[in-house]
């Protein structure tokens, strides 16, 4: 497929007309043809009437044809083949074996929520038929469904050019709870974007279905982002970032004259839990595993484990001494964009500097577009002093708090912003210590996993990648997991509204075959 550079508004392919931009090959700092002009307010307003055209025909598709469209798009991902993963590999630097398990995340992640559509129940059809008899009052016929809530503005991630991207859980999500997807694409990976933007209006095309139902905007700033969160016709944003982006987004959504939500997943450094009876079991397995969770990926992950929190002793000795030797051999990683390599080069140098930090282990230098591991260890008492301690490094880098105690642990945690997870690690003589810290670990994070670390999200019935702000801007949501349709649909309840009149998932037949709770009770067709 020949890239061109143009923006997908509905069924059409434009050229923008404002300032353009390239690629940059992540290895080399190399510009990557084809230019991409960015798109104009024109083309925002053409895409959100067009999604705003689209919304009530789409809402109402059949599950069965819902479903069939979203894997649809899974195919046609698949189907453009090694383009895709050499375009993907030359933007964001990320290996081969890396991008090409992130396409099969995508495509299977559309196709968990074709079956949820299939399934039925994030409809949520209740019914509680009319009692006219009853004293003092009667009840009326009450019947409720979730409903799409609009047309959603998605915008692509960094460092997950796939999976959390222009076909990534958020835009799967959306189109699976029947709402018309407009993305912003990412300007680090604009190639990447263009590709798998046809696949999806390829899809639409296919499936016969409105122009609308999807549109891509390029541009190489800020403007069209901000103007389509601010547009009155998008209805809920979903987006993937940095802090003060999210924070941004948010600030446009809320102010607007009728505020909408902004599904933001911002800032993480996953605190990871040594107990004293695994470190003196395997203090010096989990170092080894902890550096290779640290660098994957040159550390570019939103659960990368960034602080840790042991009581000093033999076992935290074995931890360190394997965790910086490691780390001391780990070879620097390219990095995704010039821009994060230079942020985490200064947030590096930030915790370096400080007077209560010191540096226990650093990777060999790399090349200009290279970041190296880093690992650094305070003292609880400091942590708790300073809350600039445990601002996000984007980046293999992590920050070691000794802990005198459980009683420290405990106030470190409590000490703590939201987060994505939490980690501990375990021996059956730390049970109890652990079960003390599980009700105060469920208040600050969205995923709580022993013995392992946060690198790695499955996307599953039972997943959640969330949590509270900043993690997230909403911690009752999760934007991983068939749970993240619920972000985009709202209920509306029928009160004594005529058979005929009535939506097909809450008609006296059933045509549409979904569980529905009858009175209280559950029924499947």
């Amino acid at each position: 497929m020949t890239l061109r550079g143009e923006n997908l508004i509905g069924a059409e392919a434009r050229r923008g007309t404002e300032a353009s931009f390239r690629a940059v090959e992540a290895a080399t700092g190399t510009a990557l043809e084809p230019d991409f002009p960015g798109a104009s307010r024109a083309d925002l307003d053409r895409a959100c009437a067009l999604a705003e055209a689209a919304f009530d025909t789409y809402r109402e598709t059949d599950p069965e044809n819902r479903a069939r469209f979203l894997e649809a798009i899974a195919a046609n991902l698949l189907e453009i083949g090694d383009e895709l993963v050499t375009r993907c590999m030359a933007e964001t630097g990320l290996p081969r074996p890396r991008i090409e398990g992130e396409r099969a995340r995508t495509a299977g992640q559309l196709r968990l929520f074709a079956g949820v559509v299939r399934e039925g129940s994030a409809v949520e059809a209740r019914i509680d038929p009319a009692l006219p008899d009853r004293k003092p009052l009667p009840r009326p016929d009450l019947r409720l469904r979730r409903i799409a809530v609009g047309p959603v503005a998605v915008f692509g991630a960094s460092n997950f050019p796939l999976a959390f991207s222009v076909a990534g859980g958020d835009t799967a999500s959306a189109l699976a709870a029947g709402c018309p997807v407009i993305v912003k694409a990412h300007p680090a990976h604009p190639g990447t974007s263009e590709l798998v933007g046809r696949a999806i209006q390829k899809a639409v095309a296919s499936c016969g279905l409105p122009a609308g139902v999807f549109s891509l905007l390029f541009d190489a700033g800020q403007s069209i982002g901000q103007a389509l969160v601010a547009d009155p016709r998008i209805a809920a944003v979903g987006f993937t970032g940095s802090r003060r982006g999210g924070t941004a987004l948010m600030a446009i959504a809320a102010g607007r004259p009728h505020p909408i939500p902004v599904y933001a997943e911002m800032s993480s450094i996953n605190p990871v839990l040594l107990f004293p009876g695994a470190l003196a079991e395997r203090g010096a397995a989990i170092g080894r595993a902890f550096a290779a969770s640290l660098t994957l990926g040159a550390g570019q992950f939103c659960t990368n484990p960034g602080l840790i929190l042991a009581q000093p002793g033999p076992g935290l000795d074995a931890f360190l001494e394997t965790a910086t030797a490691a780390l001391k051999e780990s070879a620097a990683a390219t990095m995704l964009t010039p821009g994060i390599k230079r942020a985490y080069r200064e947030g590096v140098a930030r915790v370096a500097d400080h007077n209560a930090v010191t540096l226990l282990a650093e990777g060999p230098e790399g090349t200009a577009t290279q970041g190296r591991a880093a690992l650094f260890a305070t003292e609880a008492e400091a942590f708790l002093a300073d809350p600039a301690l445990q601002e996000e490094m984007f980046g293999a880098s992590a920050l070691v708090v000794r802990c005198p105690d459980l009683a420290a642990m405990r106030a470190v945690l409590q000490h703590l912003e939201g987060q994505l997870t939490a980690s501990l690690h375990l021996a059956p003589a730390d049970h109890a210590d652990a079960r003390a810290l599980l009700p105060l670990l469920e208040r600050r994070v969205g995923r709580i996993l022993v013995d392992g670390f946060g690198t790695g999200v499955e996307v599953a019935h039972a997943m959640v990648h969330g949590g509270p702000y900043p993690a997230t801007s909403d911690g009752r949501t999760t934007s991983v997991g068939s749970l993240a349709i619920d972000r985009f649909l709202r209920p509306v309840s029928y009160q004594d509204v005529p058979d005929a009149l009535l939506p097909p998932a809450l008609q006296g037949d059933n045509p549409l075959g979904l569980p529905r709770r009858i009175d209280g009770v559950l029924e499947h067709r």
